[in-house]
């Protein structure tokens, strides 16, 4: 599969386990649940574009990072 990513980070893995264990309680699969799709939103988003933006900041002008393009929604 070309568009296949496997993500082999630490943090999934040993949350993965946890959820697997048959004495894992309801309301904790369902937290380690979300607290994966957070770190596979991270590393989906790592490469998004990014282009510079001027802004102000309280000491001084700067060129700061943002995303490029349209906005992002994750459901």
């Amino acid at each position: 599969m070309q568009n296949l990513t496997v993500v082999e980070h630490p943090l999934i893995q040993h949350k993965l386990t946890l959820m697997r264990r048959v004495d894992t309680p309801t309301v904790d699969f369902r937290r380690l649940l979300r607290e994966i799709a957070m770190l596979l939103a991270y590393e989906i988003t790592r490469d998004l574009p990014l282009t510079t933006q001027r802004i102000q900041t309280p000491l001084r002008a700067m060129s700061a990072p943002v995303l490029a393009g349209k906005k992002l929604c994750f459901v």
